[in-house]
């Protein structure tokens, strides 16, 4: 049996753009990227604790130490800059190895996306 778990979550990011004239996307500094084993493309929840918005989109790398977390296209329409978010993706893995994994989750500052 297969099952879906948490792989990777960057837990309370200040939202630093949105931008509605793009395909579609998040824009991650890649320093956070690094940290929470996430990859460009990769597909992402993100959840808005400002308004309780719930979306899924794919990450797009930002620039390294910039703090970017920028939400594209109609995501732009769930998100206000200075909204708090958390970024969290899933894999699927046998229920045994399920048991024993441990994802890569994160919490940077909320005033500056850094890594404490």
């Amino acid at each position: 049996m297969f099952i879906e778990v948490v792989k990777s979550k960057i837990h309370r990011v200040t939202v630093t753009e949105a931008n509605l004239n793009y395909i579609g996307s998040i824009t991650i500094d890649q320093d956070l990227l690094d940290a929470a084993n996430l990859i460009p493309n990769e597909k992402v929840s993100i959840v808005n604790n400002n308004n309780g918005e719930r979306l899924d989109t794919y990450v797009i790398p930002g620039e390294r130490g910039s703090g970017v977390i920028c939400l594209n296209g109609a995501a732009a329409r769930k998100v206000q800059p200075g909204d708090v978010v958390i970024i969290m993706s899933y894999a699927m893995m046998d229920f045994e190895e399920a048991k024993h994994f441990k994802p890569a989750v994160i919490f940077p500052d909320t005033a500056t996306n850094k890594l404490l």
